[in-house]
């Protein structure tokens, strides 16, 4: 029985359209890909919820800056730290409805978050919700490679920028919606759980009958650089070092450049605003073309370029004027941006076979690293200034150095796919 076939007997729409048209599996199933870029943007707007509720909630429950800390801590330690656990379980065990389970994680979450009589009953809210997403990136990840056919950075940036856009939206609709209407009103957000579970429950019944094939497709074998384990362990630590170095300046700005720009340039809280989006569209542009361009042009140069491409920009942001400080972060946000598909599929391909636990420990370690850059950033801006802090991030992107002793896995890989075809 063909791909088109076995898809529609098994029901699953959201794979329909092109395994109509080309049911081999090197050709990118971009139906799929949109499906799971819609399930990241979903999963990571309820994820965003939370931390946009927090002067709600400081004030409901007379919480302490303390408390409102270990709120963030645990809802970090389990999105974080969970996330490599999951993904090197799922790796040996593949589970193609575990996606369906983590909407359900957040789901539950979210009722305790509109109904929590207590700090305790937040704390309990607030792990469910960082499990959730615990269990969603790995796997999620792991069907954008199984529908990429071969285009692995297309599919990874068209995955991500789902989750960014998802980012994004969160704390505006927790302004339009939640501050207005009350803590109860997060309840609603539920359906958006409620859709996610749906299409994921389509996107598992294609994983089942098609996804697991993709995974090994014919000259697979081929299409990878064998390493030493010393050497894959050395490039990982150096891939891990650029996401922390990508994720502190990130931070920087995600957490504190409204107030930079208001007390460097006074300007309004609106316009800080308006700035601050400018700087997230270029983010997610970056996202959606660092993909493509590693495919085009080799991940390694991808990766090199987006972490020390940034370092003249980040430089020069300090000293810059209110017009230049606007135009500066727009190629800050594109090019640092770009790496982290780049990362993701470069690890990928180092480690074979292990797309959850690679998927999981990246995704992990970066929102890991943004919770711990903006709480150390916070602590300096505090006892120095907000200006002190650009000062000293315009340095990071200096760690993209170690970009040169990964190694070249490229032409493995290229060979691989001429093979394979």
């Amino acid at each position: 029985m063909s791909e088109t076939a076995a898809a529609l007997s098994a029901g699953a729409p959201a794979a329909r359209s092109a395994e109509s048209t080309v049911p081999t599996a090197h050709t990118t199933v971009f139906s799929v890909i949109a499906a799971i870029s819609v399930c990241h943007l979903l999963n990571d707007l309820m994820q965003a919820l939370m931390p946009a509720m927090y002067p709600m909630l400081k004030d409901s429950y007379a919480l302490s800056f303390g408390q409102i800390g270990l709120l963030t801590f645990t809802y970090q330690i389990t999105a974080s730290l969970l996330q490599p656990l999951i993904g090197a379980y799922t790796d040996r065990k593949p589970r193609p409805y575990s996606l369906v389970a983590g909407m359900a994680f957040t789901l539950v979450g979210l009722l305790l978050l509109a109904k929590a009589g207590g700090f305790g009953w937040l704390l309990l809210a607030a792990s469910l919700v960082g499990t959730g997403s615990s269990v969603f990136h790995p796997e999620s990840s792991r069907v954008a490679r199984m529908a990429a056919g071969g285009r692995h950075g297309l599919a990874q940036s068209l995955f991500q920028v789902g989750g960014n856009l998802g980012s994004a939206i969160g704390p505006l609709l927790a302004a339009l919606i939640i501050l207005p209407r009350g803590q109860g009103s997060v309840a609603w957000f539920c359906l958006a759980a409620m859709l996610g579970m749906i299409i994921t429950a389509n996107l598992g019944r294609w994983y089942r009958h098609h996804g697991l094939a993709r995974l090994k497709p014919k000259g697979a074998a081929a299409a990878h650089v064998e390493l030493p384990p010393a050497r894959v362990r050395k490039a990982i630590a150096v891939l891990l070092a650029l996401i922390f170095s990508k994720f502190f300046y990130l931070a920087s700005i995600t957490s504190y450049y409204t107030f930079y720009l208001i007390d460097h340039f006074q300007v309004s809280v609106r316009s800080a605003q308006l700035y601050l989006f400018v700087f997230t569209g270029a983010v997610a542009v970056g996202t959606i073309i660092g993909g493509p361009l590693g495919d085009r042009f080799g991940r390694k140069r991808i990766i090199w370029a987006s972490i020390l491409g940034v370092l003249p920009f980040s430089l020069a942001l300090p000293h810059a004027s209110l017009l230049w400080t606007g135009l500066l972060t727009v190629p800050i946000g594109v090019i640092l941006a770009s790496a982290f598909p780049a990362i993701v599929v470069y690890a990928q391909e180092l480690m074979p076979g292990k797309t959850g636990t690679v998927a999981g420990l990246f995704f992990g370690f970066a929102f890991g690293m943004g919770g711990i850059g903006a709480a150390v950033l916070g602590v300096l801006a505090d006892r120095t200034s907000i200006g002190f802090v650009y000062q000293v991030c315009a340095f990071l992107p200096l760690i993209g150095l170690l970009a040169g002793l990964l190694p070249d896995v490229e032409s493995g890989y290229q060979q691989g796919k001429a093979k394979a075809a």
